[in-house]
């Protein structure tokens, strides 16, 4: 891939989410007001209105657009034609997902003692602990409320709700694993797979599936369409561990290496144990604040040594074909091919 064709790709990437953006914003307005109390909404919609690219709403819209086999957004995602001649409101599904999304942010920033996100204070540092907490708890029940209004048949709502509630389930198990790894120097390179499958992977999957139970196509299709969730997600998350490393400071908008400095397992990480690289030593300091670029730069490269970060790169971009080759249950359109070059995009963001 040619720093040119990649350049291209992330500039069509940008337009389709940002066509979409907009409409999903005006939805967020509508599914989700402020109402009273005005603080627990306001603080609920902080995130929200703070940005996202909304990657994961932009798969659901391509994914109808696509079994719908109908030019990209040329019907309404709220009164969008299911298989069986119904309408189906893809959007609510759409906000939902991202809602979830929010939900699952406001409490990684509380776990993790963050002070920013998206370039504003965290929620819990914009207002306070209780207050955000309760803000990411609404969001979670806001999510099903909302995913209730799609006018699916009651059957395919059922299986919509299903698939939203164990999505959340595995976002709480693979969270919990993340940080139980933090403590174990004998993670297997599957069982990190696993996790990142469970914390980041399953909403995409859920982003590519939901509208495919919604407008009722065969599970063959649901089935192949969630596993390209997965493989693209889990693809994101290997990418997320190599920008850390190789992105500079400045323009990553965080301490570089600041996974390595506070222990997290990676899928680098566990490679070089593998290649004999003494992991817990790379770095002296626990303390973000406190590491040296010179440290940074010397510790990525033993692991640049030890052919860590390419199998990084090699095994996100193995995950990526595979996902890519999923949406061969599509009929061939501008959607499908849409799909394609967001899972190539998402894996080239840095390069």
């Amino acid at each position: 891939m040619t720093d040119a064709s990649t350049e291209s790709r992330e500039e069509l990437v940008m337009q389709t989410v940002e066509q979409r953006r907009e409409l999903v914003n005006e939805a967020i307005e509508e599914d989700l007001p402020i109402v009273e109390p005005q603080r627990l909404y306001e603080a609920s919609r902080y995130l929200l209105d703070a940005g996202g690219k909304r990657l994961r709403p932009t798969v659901s819209m391509l994914v109808a657009d696509a079994l719908a086999d109908v030019e990209p957004m040329s019907e309404a995602y709220r009164k969008f034609p299911a298989l069986d001649g119904t309408e189906v409101d893809i959007m609510a599904a759409a906000v939902s997902i991202e809602v979830i999304q929010s939900f699952t942010l406001i409490h990684d920033d509380i776990m993790d003692d963050d002070d920013l996100r998206r370039g504003v204070p965290a929620v819990h540092r914009a207002y306070d602990t209780e207050t955000a907490i309760l803000a990411g708890d609404t969001l979670y029940s806001k999510a099903f409320e909302i995913m209730l209004d799609t006018d699916a048949t009651p059957e395919r709502c059922v299986r919509a709700l299903d698939v939203l509630a164990s999505t959340c389930t595995k976002i709480c198990e693979g969270q919990a694993l993340d940080v139980a790894f933090e403590e174990r120097p004998d993670v297997l390179p599957e069982e990190y797979l696993e996790m990142i499958e469970n914390k980041t992977a399953v909403l995409y999957g859920a982003a590519a599936k939901v509208p495919a139970v919604l407008l009722g196509a065969d599970d063959d299709v649901v089935d192949a369409l969630y596993q390209y969730g997965i493989d693209v997600g889990r693809a994101f998350q290997i990418q997320d561990d190599v920008l850390d490393l190789t992105v500079p400071s400045e323009k990553l908008g965080k301490q570089r290496g600041s996974d390595l400095v506070e222990n997290k397992q990676t899928i680098i990480t566990l490679h070089a144990r593998n290649q004999g690289v003494d992991v817990d030593g790379l770095v002296e300091t626990d303390d973000v604040g406190e590491v040296t670029e010179a440290e940074i730069e010397e510790a990525v490269q033993q692991l640049e040594d030890a052919g860590s970060i390419d199998y990084a790169r090699e095994k996100a971009q193995e995950l990526v074909q595979g996902g890519k080759d999923r949406l061969s249950v599509l009929p061939d359109n501008e959607s499908r091919y849409l799909l394609e070059e967001i899972a190539d995009y998402l894996i080239e963001r840095g390069h």
